[in-house]
């Protein structure tokens, strides 16, 4: 069945609890940037709108590849319900000329930790023909209580009088508030999201919270940032033997300083020394590799107990010969650059990194692009997740 499915992102500017929370950064993105990109790499959806009465909410929906519907301001205040903000949606597609939506996903901007599976599972159970509506929910399973007409707590979901196992009970979940999906005409008949049958599909808790008050952005931001690092670990080699350094952009940020007398030097990040250390300390090869003349190089390797090998012309060719010598294929190498000159030794490793300032074709060559620029860090964190890499391996 080929229904057309559009989503909607209702994205109001007011916000009272946090201010412009819509578009407040969350590791590294605007908050609801992390909902248009979950909804631009599900594979049901056909369309991905944001309805809002924000300009500057509308800038960020279409930076990150969503259309703009424009909400009109009685359908943008407090008291404004999410399906009148739907239903509008509908309405303006329609009147563009716009083909009729089968199915409407309605996403929530304040839920960052949505994945592109968690919608497409939703979507599949209207799909299937086993529901009319269809959400997000998570297992729950803590005992709720609330106080009667006089004061006494009683239990909402147990007898107080009986406390079963978790395995004893029958399975409870807790609407995440994520995703909801929905046939469209049922949709515009009832005007509300759980009409006929409605089916639920469970994601994991880890990924049900909401950002409804300051300190949930915290949360969100370390979940967002786990879940970046285990993406980024998966690119590494399943093994990796050594890793290989240009100098010049990587320890530092590409810039030199020059005295009167014509000696150069470079400005290091600290954290970097650290890094190298802990690979060091569980055994891994660290190689640096530089077209660089300078002395400076050779003095900062032998400060940090690094191999190095500078002043050559054709690094591929080098490196290939070290390779040889230690026993160690390509495809064991991570290799991490900054420039045009590490293009071949990019192309033949394993894993080829950029830092964030790379290059323009050096970026593109990258498997992955650090977080940090060269010289502010970037080889710590490539230290980092290759050491946490290799302790999971062990495990």
């Amino acid at each position: 069945m080929n229904e057309k499915t559009v989503a909607v992102i209702p994205a109001r500017g007011g916000s009272k609890g946090i201010p412009h929370k819509n578009i407040v950064p969350v590791a590294g993105k605007p908050l609801i940037a992390w909902s248009i990109e979950a909804a631009e790499r599900a594979a049901t959806l056909h369309e991905v709108y944001v309805s809002t009465d924000s300009p500057e909410i509308a800038d960020v929906a279409r930076q990150y590849g969503a259309s703009v519907i424009s909400r009109p301001t009685e359908l943008s205040g407090d008291a404004a319900s999410s399906e009148s903000a739907l239903l509008h949606a509908l309405d303006t597609l329609a009147a563009n000329g716009k083909s009729a939506a089968d199915v409407l996903v309605f996403l929530q901007c304040t839920s960052p930790l949505t994945l592109p599976e968690d919608i497409d599972g939703t979507v599949a159970l209207l799909r299937n023909g086993h529901a009319d509506s269809a959400m997000t929910v998570t297992p729950f399973h803590y005992f709720v209580w609330q106080l009667d007409e006089t004061g006494n707590a009683v239990g909402i979901n147990h007898d107080k009088r009986v406390r079963p196992r978790r395995q004893d009970r029958k399975p409870a979940y807790r609407e995440t508030g994520a995703v909801y999906a929905m046939r469209v005409p049922g949709f515009r008949q009832f005007g509300h999201r759980f009409f006929g049958k409605t089916a639920m599909h469970i994601v994991p808790e880890e990924r049900a919270f909401e950002v409804d008050e300051p300190a949930d952005l915290q949360v969100v931001e370390w979940f967002l940032r786990h879940r970046s690092q285990l993406d980024t670990m998966r690119n590494l080699p399943r093994k990796v033997s050594v890793l290989v350094l240009d100098f010049d952009g990587v320890f530092t940020d590409n810039r030199v300083l020059v005295s009167e007398d014509g000696k150069e030097a470079v400005l290091c990040d600290r954290a970097d020394g650290l890094g190298i250390d802990q690979l060091r300390r569980i055994g891994l090869p660290v190689l640096v590799l530089s077209t660089e003349r300078n002395p400076v190089v050779a003095a900062r390797c032998r400060k940090l107990g690094l191999e190095c090998i500078h002043a050559v012309t054709d690094k591929r060719e080098v490196l290939n010969t070290w390779l040889a010598a230690n026993g160690i294929a390509w495809s064991e190498v991570v290799y991490v650059g900054n420039d045009d000159n590490d293009l071949t030794c990019l192309h033949a490793s394993g894993c080829p990194v950029a830092v964030r300032d790379a290059s323009s074709e050096v970026l593109s060559a990258a498997r992955f692009v650090l977080n940090a620029a060269g010289g502010h860090g970037a080889i710590r964190e490539i230290g980092d997740l290759i050491r946490r890499h290799l302790e999971r391996s062990i495990l």
